[in-house]
């Protein structure tokens, strides 16, 4: 499955590989590039997101197409970018990591509308992607919202 250069984007290098919640691990492998990001500049951080994003949709288009599958258990490229996503634009922090890795895994796994609906109606690559990158607004929602109330 990792013969196709797309696919090895799309498996993070291997990580979706791993028997026990590879989402959740291609999410862990998301922290320290959303940190990076955070410390970059902001139009950095937004560039690096979109285009990794492009690239993502080609990734896992392809290798959903390759895999037979719409959205196989081992494409994480999803997770990684969302969540490198979440932490590049929340407030700095132990505490927001925590809540945005949380409630990204919660609204990833749970997918609440329209995440769900995106998930099943949205084809190929941009549907892989597009369910991630609204539950990671979901969660980035939720991270602002307790950083305003001074929780975090």
């Amino acid at each position: 499955m990792v013969s196709h250069p797309a696919s090895l984007l799309a498996l993070v290098g291997g990580a979706g590989l791993f028997p026990y919640g590879p989402g959740t691990l291609g999410a862990l492998v998301g922290i320290p590039i959303g940190l990076a990001l955070q410390a970059a500049p902001a139009a950095v951080a937004l560039a690096v997101v979109a285009a990794a994003f492009v690239v993502g949709v080609w990734a896992c288009g392809v290798t959903a197409v390759r895999s037979g599958l719409h959205d196989h258990p081992a494409i994480v490229f999803d997770e990684t970018w969302a969540m490198a996503a979440v932490i590049a634009f929340s407030p700095p922090g132990l505490r927001a990591v925590m809540v945005g890795f949380l409630a990204f895994r919660l609204f990833d796994i749970v997918k609440p509308w329209p995440i769900g609906h995106i998930d099943e109606h949205v084809a190929e690559g941009f549907g892989i992607m597009l369910d991630d990158a609204v539950a990671g607004v979901f969660a980035l929602a939720l991270v602002f919202g307790l950083w305003r109330l001074g929780w975090l």
